[in-house]
C-alpha cells in the first residue's frame, strides 16, 4: 500500500483505492470494491456530478488505479500545528493515508496555503485541482475571509459555490467542515470576538447549505471539543495540535465510512511522534511561529482594529444585535442569489 503526495507534504505508505467507474456489470464493480457510477445522466448533472461515462470513454480510469485526493484551504488544512522535519502535516495527510482498501493507493496533492481566502481557491487552487481530475476533494476555508476589513458573505458565497461546483462536476466526492469562531479560540475581548463570531456564523451558514447544494460529505470541526480540551489546540490557540489533526482525520474518516466508501484501517487517535513539550512549543513560537504571526499581523491587524472600533460603536448605541441579524440576513440573500 502506498501514498504518492504531490503537494508539500510526505505522506507515509497505507491503504487507498476505491475508483469510480461509470459503465454496467455491477458484480464486477463490486468484486473491485468501486462503486458505480451508472446511468442516469440527468439526475447527476442536476446533483452537479458529471457524468463519470466521460471519463472512462478516454481511458481515465480502470480497476486497481489509486484514488486522487486533493486539498484546498487555508493554514488549516496545509497542516500548521503539526510539524514534521520538512514543514507540516496536517489532517489531510493524515487521512489520505487512509482512504483506500489494502492493495492499493493514493495521490495526494496538498494545494491549501496559508492565509487563503475562498477567492484564492478560485484563482489559483482550483484550477491546480482540477488538473489532477479528483476522484475526492477537501474544500474547508472561510476563516481567513472573517478576520479582513472587507468581509463580503455576498462574495464569499459566491467563490465557495464556484470552487465546489466545478470540482463536484468533475465527479469529485467533496469534503467541507464548519469552522469554530477564531475570537473563542483566541480568548479575544467582546469588542473583537462578537464581531468575529457573527461572521463565522455567516461563513458557517453558507457552507452548510452549500454542502447540501453539492450533496458534500462534511464535519462539524466547529463542534469539537477544542476548548475544553486544550490538548487538541497548538500553542497558537488557533490551529490543531498534532493529536487535533488527527481527530480531524478520523471523523471524516468515519464520514466516509458511514457513507459507504471502500476505505483502509482509520488513523490512529494519536500521532506516532511524541507531542512537541513545553519547550518546543516556546522555541517554535520564537522562531517560525513569531514570523508567522508577524506575516497575518501585516494584513490582518488593521482591519481587526477598524472591527473592533465599529463593534464599540455599536454596543454603545445598542446596535450590536441589529448587526448580528442584518449579517444573517445577509447570509441567506447571497444563498437565495444562487438561484
Amino acid at each position: 500500500m502506498s501514498v504518492l503526495d504531490t503537494g508539500r507534504e510526505q505522506a507515509a505508505d497505507d491503504p487507498a483505492g476505491d475508483v469510480l467507474e461509470a459503465d454496467g456489470q455491477e458484480a464486477d464493480r463490486r468484486e473491485a470494491g468501486v462503486r458505480a457510477a451508472d446511468g442516469r445522466e440527468a439526475d447527476r448533472r442536476e446533483a452537479g456530478v458529471r457524468a463519470a461515462e466521460d471519463r472512462e470513454a478516454d481511458g481515465r480510469e480502470a480497476v486497481g488505479e489509486p484514488v486522487r485526493f486533493v486539498a484546498l484551504g487555508d493554514s488549516l488544512t496545509e497542516g500548521v500545528g503539526d510539524p514534521v522535519a520538512d514543514g507540516w502535516r496536517g489532517w489531510a495527510a493524515v487521512l489520505a493515508r487512509s482512504l483506500a482498501p489494502e492493495g492499493t493507493g493514493v495521490e495526494f496533492t496538498n494545494l491549501a496555503r496559508s492565509g487563503a481566502l475562498t477567492v484564492d481557491l478560485t484563482m489559483s487552487q482550483l484550477p491546480a485541482a482540477l488538473a489532477q481530475r479528483p476522484q475526492l476533494a477537501a474544500v474547508v476555508v472561510g476563516g481567513n475571509d472573517t478576520l479582513r476589513a472587507g468581509f463580503d458573505i455576498h462574495r464569499t458565497t459566491l467563490e465557495l459555490d464556484a470552487t465546489l461546483g466545478e470540482l463536484s462536476g468533475h465527479g469529485a466526492q467533496l469534503l467541507t467542515a464548519c469552522l469554530p469562531d477564531p475570537g473563542t479560540l483566541l480568548r479575544l475581548p467582546a469588542p473583537l470576538a462578537r464581531p468575529l463570531a457573527r461572521r463565522m456564523r455567516a461563513v458557517n451558514t453558507v457552507v452548510h447549505a452549500l454542502t447540501a447544494r453539492h450533496r458534500a460529505v462534511h464535519l462539524h470541526i466547529a463542534e469539537l471539543p477544542w476548548c475544553e480540551e486544550r490538548r487538541l489546540l497548538s500553542v497558537d490557540r488557533l490551529h490543531p495540535s498534532a493529536e487535533g489533526h488527527r481527530l480531524i482525520a478520523r471523523r471524516f474518516h468515519e464520514l466516509l465510512a458511514t457513507d459507504g466508501r471502500p476505505l483502509g484501517p482509520a488513523p490512529g487517535a494519536e500521532p506516532a511522534e511524541r507531542p512537541p513539550g513545553r519547550a518546543a512549543d516556546l522555541w517554535w513560537m520564537a522562531t517560525q511561529g513569531t514570523r508567522w504571526v508577524a506575516a497575518r499581523s501585516t494584513d490582518l491587524l488593521p482591519g481587526l482594529l477598524a472591527l473592533a472600533a465599529a463593534e464599540g460603536v455599536a454596543r454603545l448605541r445598542g446596535a450590536s444585535r441589529r448587526h448580528d441579524e442584518h449579517m444573517a440576513r445577509a447570509a441567506a440573500q447571497a444563498l437565495a442569489s444562487l438561484g
